[in-house]
C-alpha cells in the first residue's frame, strides 16, 4: 500500500472516529430512531469503503455505528445489539443463502478439477472470436439465467471467467456485466424470485402481486434501459471512468488490476479429459433442479414449507409462494450429489478428489459470506433505528398537486434508500404499500409509480458496497469487491439519470412505448457522445 493511500485510510477511520463519538454525544438522551440519523451508520460504511478500499472494517464500523446510535451509547446495549441483533442475527437470517453460496463454491471447485471450465475455454477460443462476441455472450447467459439473482451471479462468473480471460476482458468488466443482468434482469423476469418478492410485498389492491408486477414491466425503465446499454457498450467497443483503466491493465495481461488476486482461485491443473458437457450438464442439472426446489416450497407438490395446500399444481403461485433462501439450497444439494456421481462416473475424479473439493469450494466463499455477513448486520442495526419509517414520513409529505412528478420523486427515494441500506426488497416491500395509496387505482400513474418503486430499488441495489447483489457479482467474477463498486458507479448513474427524465416524461404522457423509445434513442445517443470524448482525450 502507497503512503498516500495509507494516509488517506487513517484519515478516513479516524473521522470515523469522531463521528461515533459525536453521534454518541447528541443521541445519548434524545435518541435517533425514526430520524436522519437512522441513515447514519450505512452512509458512514458507504464513504469508508470506497475512501479505504477495505469493505470488512468499513461494514464494522457501520454496524458499530448502528449500535451505538440504538443504544443511546450504552457500552453493554451496544456489544448486545452487535452480537445479537446484528452478527447472530445476520448468520441466522442469511444461512440458507450461505449454504447455496457453498454449494455452488464446491460445484465450481468441481467443475474446475473436471477440466470442463477449460473444455468451454477452449470450444470459446475457436467460437467466439472477439471481445464484443464474449461480452454479449456474458449477457446473454446473464439474461438466460433469470430465475434468482444470487444463482444468476455466480453461475455467469464461473462459466464465462475463462472466456472474457481469453479476450483479455478485466475481471471487474466481467463483473458489471454479471450485476448488469443479475437485478435488472430478474426485476423483468415473471418468473423469478423477485417477482414473488415483489408479489409478497403487494395488499389492498384489486390486483393480484404477480399481475402488478407484470403490468409495471414496460415502465421499469432502469431494467430495460440497462438492457440497452449493455449491449450498446458492447458493441460500440469502449469504456469510460474507472472501468477504462482496468481495461488497459486487461489489456496488458493484469485482468485484476491490482495483482491481488485470491489464492483461492488459482487455476487448476489442466485435464485432457474434460469435455464441454462436464461443465452444460451440472449447470442445465443446477438450474432445473433449483426450478423444481423453488416451487416445491413453494407447494406446487402438494404441501409448501409452512403447510398450506393453495397452490397444489398451481405453477405461478407456487414460486410467488416459495422461499429462495430454502428452494436454493434445496436444489443445490442434489445437483452436487448428482456431479460427484456423474463426474466419477466419467472417470474425471476420484472420491478423494470429490472430498477435497468441499473445503476448497468453501473458502472460495468466504471472503463473499462474510461481507454478506456484515452487510446484513448494517442492514439489521439500521432497520432497529427505523430508517424506513423515517423514508415513509419522507414520502407522505411529498405535495399531493405535484402528482405527475411523483413517479420521478419515488425512483429517487427508492433508489436513496436501496443504496443506503443495501436491500432493493426491503426496499420495495416498504415503498410498495406507500406507493399504491399515493394513487387512485384507475389512473395510469398507478403503474407509473409502481414502477418507478421498482426501478429505483434495483437501481440502488446495482449500486451500493453493501447490496448481497453486488457482493455476489465481486464473487462470481472473483475480483475486488471495491473495485467493481467504484468501475461500475459511473454507468449506473448514467442508465440512472436517463431513466430519471423518463420517469419525469412518463409522469406526464404515460405513454410506455414512447418514453421507452425516447429513453432508448438517449441511452445510445449519450454513449456516442461520451465515446467521441474519450477518443478526444486519448
Amino acid at each position: 500500500m502507497s503512503k498516500t493511500r495509507k494516509l488517506t485510510t487513517a484519515i478516513a477511520l479516524v473521522l470515523a472516529l469522531v463521528v461515533i463519538v459525536l453521534a454518541a454525544i447528541l443521541t445519548h438522551e434524545n435518541g435517533a430512531s425514526e430520524t436522519a440519523w437512522a441513515l447514519l451508520a450505512p452512509v458512514i460504511a458507504i464513504a469508508l469503503a470506497l475512501i479505504t478500499k477495505e469493505v470488512y472494517s468499513s461494514l464494522f464500523i457501520g454496524v458499530v455505528v448502528g449500535a451505538l446510535l440504538h443504544s443511546q451509547s450504552s457500552f453493554t446495549g451496544t456489544l448486545d445489539t452487535v452480537i445479537n441483533d446484528g452478527l447472530i442475527a445476520a448468520v441466522s437470517d442469511s444461512a440458507g443463502i450461505f449454504i447455496f453460496l457453498v454449494l455452488l463454491g464446491i460445484i465450481v471447485a468441481l467443475v474446475n478439477k473436471s477440466g470442463g471450465s477449460q473444455a468451454f475455454g477452449r470450444w470459446a477460443e475457436t467460437h467466439i472470436k472477439s471481445k464484443v462476441g464474449a461480452l454479449l455472450a456474458t449477457f446473454a447467459l446473464g439474461v438466460l439465467i433469470f430465475i434468482d439473482d444470487y444463482f444468476n451471479c455466480l453461475t455467469v462468473g464461473s462459466v464465462m471467467g475463462p472466456v472474457t480471460d481469453s479476450h483479455k476482458i478485466s475481471r471487474v468488466k466481467l463483473a458489471y456485466i454479471i450485476d448488469a443482468t443479475a437485478a435488472p434482469i430478474c426485476m423483468i423476469a415473471p418468473i423469478s424470485s423477485w417477482a414473488a418478492a415483489v408479489s409478497g410485498a403487494v395488499e389492498g389492491t384489486s390486483y393480484s402481486g404477480l399481475e402488478l408486477f407484470v403490468r409495471a414491466i414496460p415502465f421499469n425503465f432502469y431494467s430495460l434501459l440497462t438492457i440497452v446499454f449493455v449491449v450498446a457498450l458492447s458493441i460500440m467497443g469502449f469504456d469510460y471512468g474507472k472501468m477504462s483503466n482496468f481495461e488497459i491493465k486487461a489489456q496488458n495481461g493484469d485482468l485484476y488490476g491490482n495483482d491481488d488476486r485470491e489464492q483461492a482461485h488459482e487455476t487448476e491443473a489442466f485435464n485432457a479429459k474434460g469435455r464441454v458437457i462436464d461443465l452444460l450438464l451440472p449447470i442445465v442439472v443446477l438450474i432445473v433442479l433449483c426450478v423444481i426446489g423453488l416451487i416445491y416450497v413453494g407447494g406446487f407438490f402438494g404441501v409448501d414449507a409452512w403447510g398450506g395446500t393453495d397452490y397444489k399444481g398451481d405453477f405461478i403461485g407456487a414460486f410467488g409462494n416459495t422461499d429462495a433462501y430454502i428452494g436454493l439450497p434445496w436444489g443445490g444439494l442434489i445437483s452436487l450429489i448428482f456431479m460427484v456421481i456423474y463426474l466419477m462416473a466419467r472417470r474425471l475424479i476420484t472420491f478423494k478428489d470429490a472430498m477435497a473439493c468441499i473445503p476448497k469450494g468453501f473458502i472460495a466463499m468466504v471472503p463473499a459470506i462474510l461481507i454478506l455477513t456484515l452487510a446484513t448486520a448494517l442492514k439489521n442495526t439500521s432497520g432497529l433505528l427505523g430508517a424506513d419509517v423515517f423514508v415513509k414520513g419522507v414520502m407522505e409529505t411529498f405535495p399531493v398537486a405535484l402528482a405527475k412528478l411523483l413517479p420521478a420523486v419515488i425512483f429517487l427515494v427508492a433508489s436513496f434508500l436501496a443504496f443506503a441500506t443495501g436491500t432493493s426488497w426491503g426496499t420495495f416491500g416498504i415503498l410498495i404499500p406507500i406507493v399504491t395509496n399515493m394513487f387512485d387505482e384507475s389512473s395510469p400513474l398507478f403503474f407509473v409509480g409502481i414502477s418507478a418503486c421498482l426501478a429505483g430499488a434495483v437501481l440502488g441495489d446495482h449500486c451500493s458496497p453493501i447490496s448481497d447483489t453486488t457482493i455476489m457479482a465481486s464473487a462470481g467474477a472473483q475480483c475486488n469487491h471495491v473495485d467493481h463498486v467504484s468501475t461500475q458507479l459511473p454507468y449506473v448513474l448514467s442508465v440512472g439519470a436517463i431513466s430519471f427524465l423518463m420517469f419525469i416524461l412518463a409522469g406526464f404522457i404515460q405513454n410506455a412505448i414512447i418514453t421507452l423509445a425516447v429513453g432508448t434513442v438517449l441511452t445510445v445517443l449519450f454513449l456516442f457522445v461520451v465515446k467521441r470524448i474519450v477518443k478526444k482525450k486519448a
